[in-house]
């Protein structure tokens, strides 16, 4: 869902104020639009023997999926359950601001069908918020959050961690506020700073300090700790929740499962069968849709899946995103399939990272420790090295 009521400084997703941006890509007619991209993926997975169940789990991302009359999620709903099914028990997620949703518009949202809703908090700070540009207020996300539980939904919360003059205990008050809430769903994410942003523009000409790692860490720290004294445990290093509350949809993306992308710049993945192949044999295959919402519009009313391109996975770079997904997850990587799949002995790459502090070793799954988390990218260029030719 691409459109967005205003530009937060620090954002680079695809996202547009406009309201109308060309060839029936416009907030009055977006649902449409995406109702008619689905059928044509739909006959596109027909048509090249892609054979689906039903949705196991939905969300609506963005951009701000909110800024759309609740109706048009509903509909949208809808229109996947009749081209697909959707599963029993299915998660059904959308992404908000705080600002634009009111317990009217939740109760729409649970009678149609949806489970889960999860809020864009960021801060419970003022003076981080007006730093990251963000226009609602603490009252809204508490507003809203208490709507969602009124009604029977699964609320979340996300926070950012490492705004310029956000202190630890400017953090704190943040996460002891989110956790207030009684969400049984906190993710917390580090600042990503992009040159091309508002944010990023003004930290090269020095207007605003750039985010430091160590602070980063702290809060990191900080964020692990509240988060478990307050009974969610991590499951994804960015990601807290009550057991049985994990992000199932986030889980399946964790995880290679297959799902199938909507509109602008969204990515799809799908395990094709290969061509000719009469013994079930498949490959990994990743699409992505165009970007600006006038050319998406464009190719759909022309008929056509909008994919702007796609690339098939190789059986490397399909194992080199098992262990990279697989080293974020509390549930850790098999190594002892990553051993089937390579032939090397990962006997001693478990030992180096285990006698480093970095992972513990269960059952043959190796999974991060704190210390795994805070230096991930590290952990995940030490099996690299160790397992890949």
């Amino acid at each position: 869902m691409p459109f967005c009521l205003r530009r937060c400084g620090y954002c680079d997703f695809n996202t547009y104020t406009a309201p109308d941006l060309g060839a029936g890509a416009s907030r009055a007619n977006y649902a449409c639009m995406a109702a008619r991209e689905m059928e044509l993926v739909h006959d596109w997975q027909c048509a090249h023997g892609i054979a689906e169940p039903a949705a196991s789990t939905v969300f609506f991302g963005g951009g701000t999926p909110t800024v759309l009359p609740a109706d048009d999620l509903v509909f949208l709903v809808g229109r996947i359950r009749a081209l697909w099914g959707i599963a029993p028990g299915a998660e059904i997620t959308t992404e908000a601001n705080p600002d634009t949703v009111d317990a009217a518009y939740i109760d729409q949202l649970a009678k149609g069908g949806f489970t889960r809703i999860s809020f864009g908090m960021q801060s419970a700070v003022p003076h981080v918020l007006r730093t990251l540009e963000r226009t609602h207020t603490p009252a809204h996300v508490t507003r809203g959050v208490r709507a969602a539980q009124a009604a029977g939904l699964d609320a979340s919360v996300d926070l950012i961690y490492g705004a310029p003059g956000e202190s630890p205990d400017d953090w704190r008050t943040s996460v002891r506020a989110a956790l207030d809430l009684g969400v049984r769903h906190l993710s917390a994410y580090a600042l990503t700073v992009e040159p091309t942003t508002a944010m990023g523009r003004r930290i090269a000409s020095g207007t605003l300090p750039k985010p430091d790692d160590d602070d980063e860490a702290v809060k990191y720290e900080i964020v692990d700790a509240m988060a478990q004294e307050a009974g969610l445990e991590w499951y994804e290093i960015s990601n807290w929740a009550a057991p049985g509350h994990e992000s199932r949809h986030n889980l399946g993306y964790w995880r290679n499962v297959d799902w199938a992308g909507i509109g602008p710049g969204a990515h799809s993945h799908y395990r094709m069968p290969d061509e000719g192949a009469a013994s079930g044999k498949t490959h990994a295959m990743r699409a992505w849709d165009t970007l600006h919402p006038r050319r998406w519009g464009q190719q759909i009313n022309e008929g056509h899946v909008p994919f702007a391109g796609h690339e098939s996975i190789n059986p490397q770079a399909d194992l080199e995103e098992t262990i990279m997904l697989g080293l974020r997850l509390r549930e850790g990587l098999d190594m002892q399939a990553v051993h089937a799949r390579t032939g090397v002995d990962p006997a001693p790459v478990i030992q180096e990272l285990t006698d480093s502090g970095l992972v513990t070793c269960t059952q043959g799954r190796i999974i991060p420790t704190l210390r795994g988390r805070l230096l991930n990218d590290t952990v995940i260029q030490r099996v690299f090295s160790a397992v890949l030719h």
